[in-house]
């Protein structure tokens, strides 16, 4: 019983994945020119150049904030 009510559920799931497919329109999302392209792919190398520029200055503040607390710079003098 349980395999036939699962069996319908999966049915009626594909063939309403299957009609939502027809009704859609093809939309384009990449756009077709070539300046347009090339403007996305600016933005995407300047994207990721300041996330390797993030990654690299909180690697230096780790690395200073261990070179402190090796040298015993963050307690207090009593």
């Amino acid at each position: 019983m349980k395999f036939l009510i699962s069996l319908i559920f999966l049915n009626i799931l594909h063939t309403s994945l299957l009609w939502g497919a027809e009704a859609k329109p093809a939309v384009e999302v990449f756009p077709a020119t070539p300046i347009y392209q090339y403007a996305i792919y600016g933005n995407l190398v300047i994207f990721w150049i300041g996330i390797l520029g993030l990654l690299v200055i909180i690697r230096m503040k780790l690395r200073e904030i261990e070179r402190v607390q090796r040298m015993g710079l963050d307690k207090e003098k009593s």
